[in-house]
């Protein structure tokens, strides 16, 4: 058996697969790569400071 077909087989099923894999990932959407790169972080919802009440002058530093 000759290796050097058997080689080629598999390396053109290796880029075939590739280029289906890279052209189906790219085509679904139409962006750029700063927003592909903030999508991690589109699902956190902000979160508000809880309100502190004001303390006044004379309130001792060790609680």
């Amino acid at each position: 058996m000759s290796v050097i077909p058997l080689t080629l087989t598999i390396s053109l099923c290796l880029v075939f697969t590739f280029i289906v894999f890279f052209i189906r990932e790219n085509g679904r959407r139409f962006s750029s790569p700063e927003r592909d790169s903030l999508l991690p972080l589109a699902d956190e919802k902000p979160r508000l400071a809880a309100a502190r009440p004001a303390e006044s002058p004379d309130a001792p530093y060790g609680r």
